[in-house]
């Protein structure tokens, strides 16, 4: 085939494709080369943060905030972590609804969206809601989810979540009225998108028996997610009562959280609904976000297969030590699972989910794995403080046991990360809704562009 533009002449066959990939390659390593001292010298806030790793205030929220840290005459001073939904302590919030034995996450999502706790009567109307709308719509499984089968389920979850927007009658209207019946559907919806693409992508990769089961009216958010994954839709209340929690835990974590920012970004453009959440699907899905679950168990194994005796706290720490200089593991020099850009004594959500999920590990014979996640908890601060020669306050983030609880509740890791979507769905839509409702401009930050100006050649004088 051969093809003509500005007397240059293509032939697909002419030349071997790899090697003219490769050889763009190296000049676009040149093309996106940026030197260090540019940041410098133009005091860039990268990744909208200040040197010590503040963050740079982008805007106000009532919705959620994390603290760890205080900032006293000037330093950033650790403190114990807190993390509010809507001015409650999360802590609270968990300890209350366990006492009653109640499910809290649609307690929770109630007051992320309206502000204030339900009372009874208006928690029972508003579980109505999510169970009138949990059912996907008529054919959306077979016609999206079950077409073009993806190895991602975040990405799949993405395109399931923007092709609702073709099941929408009314999809680009953003009154607060149908924005909130949006937030409330792909709130309901998304447990049942998420477990579906993980038993077609079972079924179409691993030849595995496709189960396609629907969620039931009585059972809340936690017990469906368990019911539709399970081949035999058997759950413990045990078990559904530790996977509310990790939907609690997981539900909101303040407006500059990557996912929840990015919705916010992409709802100051005008968009609908369906894209805004869509694209916090994807930048949760990376490795540095709500990916970073994945890693943690991917760590974990590696460790219990390289450590000859996991108990001998020299043994592990020397190991720690080959992890943070990038000579074992992934090379990364991360050892995953601890610490974060907030939380610098103490992760809220890591302390509770401890606290709940020993119970389960001594009771399905997990106690051995429980304690390594704990020994690496302990070593690390010490092992990182030594090699870095600092005194910085390092903590186990929500990622160092979240891998280990939906092991014990037999969820397959490709569904960890989407499980943590299951949950944030809640957070993203009330940070969209209060974007609409507050913001007045479209969110864009300044770039300083560096590159010099330049006359142009003719294509016979480069």
């Amino acid at each position: 085939m051969q093809y003509r533009n500005d007397n240059i002449s293509h032939s697909d066959n002419s030349k071997d494709i790899n090697g003219l990939l490769d050889k763009f390659i190296g000049e676009a390593r040149i093309a996106y080369s940026i030197p260090e001292e540019a940041f410098n010298s133009y005091r860039v806030k990268r990744g909208l943060r200040e040197a010590d790793g503040t963050g740079i205030t982008a805007g106000v929220t009532k919705i959620g905030n994390a603290h760890g840290y205080i900032i006293y005459e000037g330093e950033r001073v650790p403190t114990e972590g807190v993390l509010e939904y809507r001015g409650y302590d999360v802590s609270q919030l968990v300890e209350n609804y366990a006492a009653e034995g109640r499910y809290g996450f649609e307690e929770c999502t109630y007051l992320l969206f309206f502000g204030e706790l339900p009372t009874r009567s208006q928690l029972c109307d508003f579980c109505a809601l999510l169970d009138a709308y949990r059912r996907l719509p008529p054919r959306f499984t077979e016609d999206i989810l079950m077409k073009a089968p993806c190895r991602s389920l975040m990405n799949k979850i993405a395109t399931g979540v923007l092709a609702l927007y073709a099941y929408d009658e009314n999809p680009d209207d953003t009154s607060l009225g149908n924005m909130l019946r949006q937030s409330i559907e792909i709130t309901a919806r998304m447990p049942v998108v998420a477990a579906h693409s993980y038993a077609i992508y079972k079924n179409y990769f691993f030849d595995r028996s496709l189960h396609l089961h629907y969620p039931r009216p009585e059972l809340s958010t936690a017990q469906n997610f368990l019911r539709i994954l399970r081949s035999n839709k058997s759950f413990t209340e045990q078990e559904a009562h530790l996977l509310d929690l990790c939907l609690v835990l997981h539900a909101e974590h303040g407006g500059g959280n990557n996912s929840s920012f990015a919705c916010r970004v992409l709802s100051s453009s005008g968009t609908d609904t369906y894209s805004a959440i869509s694209a916090a699907v994807g930048s949760l899905k990376g490795p540095r976000h709500g990916g970073a679950n994945i890693k943690v168990e991917e760590m974990f194994e590696n460790i219990k297969a390289s450590v000859k005796n996991p108990k001998d706290d020299g043994e592990l720490s020397d190991y720690l030590l080959k992890i943070l200089k990038g000579e074992a593991n992934d090379g990364s020099g991360l050892i995953y699972g601890m610490g974060h850009a907030i939380y610098t004594r103490s992760d809220p959500r890591a302390v509770m989910l401890k606290r709940y999920a020993k119970s389960l590990a001594e009771a399905k014979g997990y106690l051995d794995d429980f304690e390594l996640l704990e020994r690496i908890e302990r070593l690390t601060p010490l092992v990182f403080n030594e090699y870095k020669k600092t005194d910085r306050a390092i903590c186990a983030n929500v990622d160092l046991y979240s891998g280990l609880v939906y092991r014990m509740l037999d969820i397959p890791v490709e569904l960890y990360t989407p499980l943590f979507a299951v949950a944030r769905v809640a957070g993203w839509c009330a940070h969209r809704m209060e974007e609409y409702a507050t913001a007045r401009r479209i969110i864009r930050p300044g770039y300083k562009c560096i590159e010099r100006a330049r006359q142009y050649k003719p294509l016979d004088e480069r």
